[in-house]
């Protein structure tokens, strides 16, 4: 095959950089180790920055996130008995989107079908060839036969474990990782949401989220130790839990039910520099991870396909400079980004080992961002996401 660009990675950075370049005119081909059921059974975040909305809408998928998604002008933070509300609307301007990642992956693959850009799904051994030559190849299996594609560039969209990242040569690689001493346990359930909008609560017992899918679908998370195991919890240990960790006039309105998928996911930050070698540019998770505090993860991947379609799109023009300083305009906003979800978990999450004076610090943050608004206006500013 033959190719412009190779996009290793079908999830949902992978299908809105083939978008993007199949509508400028550029041919590319998605490789997807996975199946499609098993990308889209994934359950993923759900807050989108008006960045990546108003992406989707100029690609030609944003009809069904606008009529089915939930716009929230602010969120609730609550901890060391300070509640605080951050309106983003009359502090920025702007709001967020809650629209499932896996209802914004149901949306790429449909455009992507109907204007006939390719997806594999199922291509096992990729392989990257000759990155740092002037014909790169990526070779696979796809339906048990050896398959080669040649193309100009590739994307590596293939998350934390693929291959795009490895295939840049450890002595260029600078990687800076923090691991967290804990995970998050989410829960999935038919239940209406706890508030209108997202609940952060911090709590002596541990740090707790309550987000939301719709209307009758909510995503509540838990701060566990990370020896725990999803059945070590039992639904109604896991509702006691969250009832201690939020404030009282929010507990009396958690509604119960039966969980439909649990999970513990661990936290880490983590970046690797840099994104760009030779013909290999990362996106996404293939590059970066951030803490899910904050709700940056698919946002920041969103941010790094817009600078690196726009990047493309100008190389298949005859101007390489955007492409060339793809990662230095990319890891700005990742470091950016990453400071903030890290000082989100910071702030709102126990950290057992750290003493009464980390304590402290946390209630004094919290009573400084309840009494500023200067403050406030920082904290939405990031959360509605910087600009690209």
């Amino acid at each position: 095959m033959r190719h412009q660009v190779s996009i290793i990675g079908g999830g949902p950075s992978g299908l809105l950089l083939s978008l993007l370049l199949h509508r400028a005119g550029i041919d590319s081909v998605v490789l997807e180790r996975r199946s499609r059921e098993h990308v889209l059974s994934r359950i993923r975040a759900g807050v989108l920055e008006q960045g990546l909305c108003d992406m989707l809408r100029a690609a030609g998928v944003g009809a069904r996130m606008d009529r089915e998604g939930f716009v929230h002008d602010g969120t609730i933070i609550a901890a060391h008995g300070t509640t605080v509300h951050i309106d983003f609307k009359k502090l920025t301007g702007k709001s967020v989107m809650i629209y499932g990642q896996t209802e914004v992956t149901h949306d790429l693959y449909d455009e992507l079908d109907r204007i006939g850009a390719p997806v594999l799904h199922g291509t096992e051994d990729v392989t990257i060839h000759g990155a740092d030559t002037d014909a790169p190849y990526v070779t696979f299996t796809h339906d048990g036969r050896s398959q080669r594609v040649d193309c100009d560039q590739i994307a590596g969209c293939d998350g934390f474990h693929g291959v795009s990242r490895r295939s840049i040569p450890a002595s260029v690689r600078r990687e800076f990782e923090h691991v967290y001493p804990f995970g998050w346990l989410g829960i999935l359930a038919h239940t209406p949401p706890v508030a209108p909008e997202l609940v952060y609560s911090g709590h002596e017992r541990g740090f707790a989220l309550c987000s939301m899918r719709n209307a009758n679908l909510s995503r509540h998370y838990l701060q566990v130790p990370l020896t725990d195991r999803p059945e070590d919890w039992s639904d109604a240990a896991f509702w006691a839990e969250l009832r201690r960790r939020l404030p009282p006039h929010l507990a009396e309105t958690l509604v119960e039910g039966p969980s439909i998928e649990k999970s513990i996911a661990p936290l880490r930050s983590f970046i690797s520099e840099p994104m760009s070698w030779g013909r290999i540019h990362l996106a996404g998770d293939a590059a970066h991870i951030v803490p899910p505090t904050g709700a940056k993860g698919l946002n920041l991947a969103a941010s790094d396909v817009h600078y690196l379609s726009r990047a493309l799109i100008a190389h298949f023009a005859g101007d390489d400079q955007p492409l060339r300083d793809y990662s230095v305009t990319a890891l700005a906003r990742v470091w950016k980004a990453s400071r903030f979800s890290w000082s989100m978990t910071r702030m709102l999450h126990e950290f057992p080992t750290e003493g009464e004076f980390l304590a402290r610090m946390q209630a004094t943050e919290l009573d400084y961002l309840a009494h500023s608004t200067a403050a406030q206006t920082a904290l939405a500013e990031n959360y509605v996401g910087l600009p690209y």
